[in-house]
């Protein structure tokens, strides 16, 4: 299963360099890591359980940059499986 492309939409934006960031969005807890040009490169998208956690799903985003520059080329998120209460 896909994002929903409002979703992605939302994470094609720029945030806080390394850095984890919660939000809600679509009836869905979100959970986003950052990396140090503060692009969101994993997610969980879920229900958030009393501990902060997610269960739900674990995305990774997969950025091509253009040769030479800081600029992405191209980018996706690959679902990388289901995160549940252990």
């Amino acid at each position: 299963m896909g994002l929903n492309k409002k979703i992605e939409y939302f994470l094609q934006k720029t945030f806080t360099p390394d850095a984890r960031i919660d939000d809600r969005m679509l009836g869905k807890d979100l959970t986003f890591i950052t990396n140090e040009n503060g692009e969101p490169v994993t997610l969980f998208i879920g229900t958030r359980r009393e501990d902060g956690a997610i269960s739900g799903e674990r995305y990774v985003r997969k950025i091509v940059r253009k040769p030479g520059s800081q600029q992405i080329q191209k980018s996706h998120w690959d679902l990388k499986g289901k995160v549940v209460k252990a």
